[in-house]
């Protein structure tokens, strides 16, 4: 009974996984945050996103990192690795694919607060870190993110 309760509502989890072949927010899922009336952080890091450039076809590889405070709901683990591995054959710009994972998330379960960053490997002698953020507006993480945002300092 206590475990039906954990995962009611969650399809990936506890399944065969199958893998989207292309961009595909619709896998996402979220569950119930018990501890609402905790600011706590959550943190993923994905050491192997890829996705494709738009022009030549080339894949990138990245590392995305995703740091969130949680509000009423949480993303679910698996459903989110299915998310980030449906990049895999989706042609965007580095910065594209960053701001899309973040709007997603914001969309799928309002945070209070999250950044993502992506530490894309070299292509043709440059790297690019793109960084976005988000908190809720008329709320002290709304002043938060302007504040990370301000103060975002490249990883050297």
């Amino acid at each position: 009974m206590e475990r039906k309760r954990k995962t009611e509502g969650l399809h990936a989890l506890g399944t065969q996984t199958k893998y989207c072949t292309d961009y595909a927010p619709e896998v996402l899922e979220t569950f119930e945050n018990r501890h609402k009336d905790n600011d706590y952080w959550v943190e993923f890091n994905c050491p192997e996103f890829t996705s494709l450039c738009p022009i030549t076809g080339q894949p990138d590889f990245a590392e995305i990192k995703i740091a969130y405070i949680p509000a009423e709901r949480m993303v679910e683990s698996k459903s989110l690795k299915l998310y980030l591995f449906s990049f895999r054959n989706h042609g965007d710009f580095h910065e594209d694919c960053v701001n899309t994972i973040m709007k997603d998330l914001i969309r799928l379960m309002a945070p209070k607060y999250i950044e993502v960053v992506g530490l894309f490997t070299p292509r043709g002698g440059i790297s690019i870190y793109p960084y976005a953020n988000y908190g809720k507006p008329g709320t002290r993480y709304e002043q938060m993110a302007e504040h990370r945002f301000m103060n975002h300092k490249i990883n050297c």
